[in-house]
């Protein structure tokens, strides 16, 4: 079968693409890739403009690019589109390396380019594919680089699908043909291409991929390529037995209680296999896989333990493991350090500060708490009442249910319901705003007090 007729064939098998309902922005570096997917769109009937991007990064040769590129728009008689980019300063600004910088700038412009022609709606990414559309000229070498790229970072099972074919509104209609066809196909029909000569150079994963690990697997195992290939299409479909099965498995141990998890830890030590189950709670919330071991032993740290990743802690509650974004604004379980100087949460403002001064002269509103910090062990969690609190109220020796304590401060039910308290190591040193408990008062041989203000 002709490249042509291959790749009509896959657009509409797997692509769910009808040429008459899909409107394509194709991204054009000017490789041989791009071009061939030009001409095949072209021929194929789909109505398009090229995009170009000039990332400056190249001198002369970015010039030569964007030249060749501009000269395809009279070719094919299609519109072309550059944008310039100062790449080297956004990697700085953005702290990311120049790849990870060309590849955010490039596909920001890209969405915005088809934002632009027509609001995204859902049948964008359903099938049949109506629209605008971005066609990247992703191939099956690229495929095969992506997927040995993925297995050695340690992705897990997710990288091992390689590139998908479609996501969202991004599709990639030369994922079936390898890199080979797609310069006999150019050679044929006489269409010239400009070379990147950093492809050249190994000092890119990809490259070393591409020019040292695929050839040298070749002369052990020559049928490679077509193994790789058919793995990739054998571990997407692994892929969905295995999401399936972890989404049955959180949705019986997670509880969601506003934007926090809670899962009992003694049910999630019985799962198996128990690794995998807690990589997949943990992998979206900006752990990676090489955490995985620290998570299993947190299950078996003392209550009030945690670990914190750049958007969310992992807290170790009772019997429970809570997983509470990191924002205090949006957590109903917030972690409190040693050291710690304010904390601002859904139901206010807390300010802590350690004092020496004599208890006499100590503030005794009810919205500050003077607690012993001798009895303190951190670090202190910060939470909405429940039911079943109870805690020894401020000169009494007996314990009292804060339901019942409510009942003779003769709160309403709303206010009940915004009541926070401050806990030590299980026990409730303070109901936010109303009494400390007693276990925490200040005694004539308390040397450190630490002093919590409120304000709501």
């Amino acid at each position: 079968m002709s490249l042509i007729n291959k790749f009509k064939d896959y657009y509409r098998r797997e692509l769910n693409i009808d040429v008459h309902q899909t409107k394509l922005v194709l991204a054009v570096s000017g490789g041989v890739d791009s071009v061939v997917l030009v001409d095949l769109c072209h021929k194929a009937g789909f109505d398009f403009v090229i995009a170009h991007c000039n990332f400056r990064l190249r001198g002369d040769e970015s010039t030569r690019d964007e030249d060749f590129v501009r000269s395809l728009g009279g070719k094919y008689g299609k519109e072309v589109l550059v944008k310039h980019f100062d790449t080297k300063t956004y990697a700085e600004e953005n702290k990311c390396s120049i790849q990870v910088a060309a590849r955010e700038l490039r596909y920001g412009w890209f969405q915005s380019l088809i934002v632009n022609r027509q609001p995204l709606t859902e049948a964008a990414s359903l099938p049949p594919f109506r629209g605008w559309g971005l066609a990247t000229a992703h191939q099956a070498d690229d495929n095969i680089e992506t997927l040995l790229l993925n297995f050695f970072r340690g992705t897990g099972i997710n990288g091992l699908h390689g590139i998908l074919p479609k996501q969202g509104n991004v599709i990639r209609p030369l994922l079936f043909a390898i890199r080979e066809e797609i310069i006999a196909y150019a050679k044929q029909e006489n269409i010239a291409w400009v070379e990147d000569s950093s492809n050249a150079s190994d000092k890119y994963s990809r490259n070393f991929v591409r020019h040292q690990v695929v050839p040298l697997m070749k002369t052990i195992y020559p049928q490679v390529d077509d193994n790789l290939l058919g793995n990739i299409e054998r571990f997407k479909e692994i892929e969905l037995i295995y999401n399936a099965s972890i989404a049955q498995t959180k949705l019986k141990l997670v509880e969601l209680k506003g934007n926090e998890q809670h899962i009992p830890i003694l049910k999630l030590k019985k799962q198996t296999p128990l690794k995998t189950i807690v990589f997949e709670l943990i992998k979206d919330i900006g752990f990676s896989a090489t955490q995985t071991d620290e998570v299993l032993k947190l299950l078996d740290a003392d209550n009030g333990s945690f670990m914190a990743s750049a958007s969310h802690r992992l807290i170790i509650n009772r019997n429970w493991l809570i997983i509470a974004p990191l924002q205090t604004e949006e957590a109903t379980n917030i972690i409190i350090v040693e050291g710690t100087k304010k904390i601002v949460y859904a139901g206010g403002e807390l300010s802590f500060e350690i004092s020496d001064k004599d208890r006499n002269t100590l503030p005794t509103e009810a919205t500050i708490a003077t607690i012993n910090a001798d009895e303190i062990k951190y670090p202190l969690l910060l939470r909405p009442y429940k039911q079943g609190d109870y805690f020894y109220p401020l000169g009494m020796l007996q314990k009292k249910k804060l339901s019942k304590f409510f009942i003779d401060q003769k709160l309403s039910k709303t206010e009940k319901e915004r009541v926070w308290v401050v806990e030590s190591d299980k026990r409730i040193v303070w109901v936010v705003g109303y009494r400390i408990d007693n276990r925490f008062r200040i005694k004539e041989s308390s040397e450190r007090k630490l002093v919590i203000k409120y304000k709501n």
